[in-house]
């Protein structure tokens, strides 16, 4: 089977990395399809047998590309519709995989090229507008409402992230039959190709140190508002008072996030307890995970599960998350410390995974069988094979 994947993300860069849009190739590619990816012109070229990646041009005045809803993004996605249209009069795919805003060009393609549409859905793209706060007219919002639900209603396959947006699916009436739940729970390293030129070439950052008996609090990811790195600062200030041998490491943001997060860290007189490093490779950020005392995932509002959830089921690391929808629909408190988004009850759910050991050794033991039952590598390539047949 030939698939054309339609991403419109840097594809693949350290900001903004779309690794649910590699491993859902890289998968596909292993269970035999032949995949086409169709992406922006920045990023790293992947190495991946059965995958090619192809891009519009490089518009350098409009990078970097930011993460979410933007009028740069708009503008690039323009250059996405054309070379859309190129490769499917040049190409016969049996299948075209629209990630994200994708599917609202695709889908008007579908009945002219005869292929079969996959949607596949990384977030309610109306929720997006408003959670990046990119706009609160009610026109805009409406109209990505509407192509959102007769995109779903349009698409022979429907991939839904989460628990929340297969309930979406459902909710606004499209076939139980044709929803995909696969989750974005695999995280093993990705298959950069480097150039011979470039090996050895760009300064490479020294890791942080943390001095012995010192206790580090991780949270990697972006620094968006609705991430609650803020929230973790101000949460953060209380642990440190009761227990001062506790260190935050804040990994992620970009140079004007880290700034904004700085000012609050100084506020609180934590310079000395607080360490932010900016983007670093997946790599780098990996190890941080592997080697912090607790991991922390402190959003305050969204219904996505972020993908760094599955990564700290599968850490063997104890877990603080807020008790919204994007954690609970798939933790509880029999693997993870889920408090309100509050300062005060952050920072006792850091405090009690930090001191209670036998408490957050049994919530590990539970994470660790609950993520290979639920979201190992095995179980995502089952769901990805299925999906295929269906196509078939």
């Amino acid at each position: 089977m030939r698939v054309l994947a339609v991403a419109p993300q840097p594809f693949f860069s350290s900001r903004g990395t779309p690794l649910s849009v590699y491993y859902r190739t890289l998968v596909m590619a292993e269970q035999g399809a032949e995949v086409d990816v169709l992406t922006y012109g920045v990023g790293k070229e992947i190495d991946v047998r059965g995958v090619r990646v192809l891009r519009i041009p490089r518009i350098r005045i409009l990078e970097p590309v930011p993460i979410g809803p933007s009028w740069r993004k708009l503008l690039l996605d323009v250059l996405m519709v054309l070379w859309t249209i190129g490769l499917l009069l040049r190409n016969r795919y049996q299948a075209v995989d629209a990630h994200e805003e994708a599917v609202f060009w695709c889908r008007f393609l579908k009945p002219v090229f005869r292929f079969k549409l996959i949607y596949d859905m990384h977030s309610s793209l109306p929720q997006q507008l408003t959670n990046f706060e990119f706009t609160k007219s009610r026109l805009l919002i409406g109209a990505f409402r509407w192509l959102e639900d007769t995109s779903l209603a349009t698409a022979d396959i429907v991939i839904a992230v989460c628990p929340d947006l297969r309930d979406y699916a459902l909710k606004v009436g499209t076939a139980p039959a044709k929803v995909h739940l696969i989750e974005n729970s695999i995280f093993e390293d990705v298959r950069v190709r480097v150039p011979s030129s470039a090996a050895g070439n760009g300064a490479v950052q020294e890791p942080v140190r943390f001095g012995p008996g010192q206790r580090v609090i991780l949270y990697a990811g972006t620094f968006e508002v609705y991430q609650g790195v803020e929230l973790l600062v101000e949460a953060f200030a209380r642990v440190s008072r009761e227990l001062p041998e506790a260190r935050l490491l804040l990994v992620g943001g970009s140079a004007a996030q880290v700034r904004k997060v700085e000012a609050l860290v100084h506020f609180h007189g934590l310079g000395d307890r607080c360490v932010l490093t900016g983007h670093l490779p997946r790599r780098a950020a990996a190890d941080y995970t592997r080697s912090a005392d607790v991991l922390v995932s402190p959003r305050i509002h969204g219904t996505n599960t972020p993908l760094k959830i599955y990564e700290h089921l599968a850490s063997g690391r104890p877990m603080v998350a807020t008790a919204i929808w994007s954690h609970t629909q798939v933790l509880d408190e029999s693997v993870c410390r889920l408090v309100e988004p509050d300062p005060a009850s952050l920072a006792r759910g850091l405090v009690d995974a930090l001191t209670d050991e036998a408490g957050s050794r049994a919530r590990i033991e539970r994470a660790l069988e609950l993520f290979r039952r639920e979201y190992a590598r095995p179980v995502y390539e089952r769901k990805v094979r299925r999906l295929l047949e269906s196509l078939a």
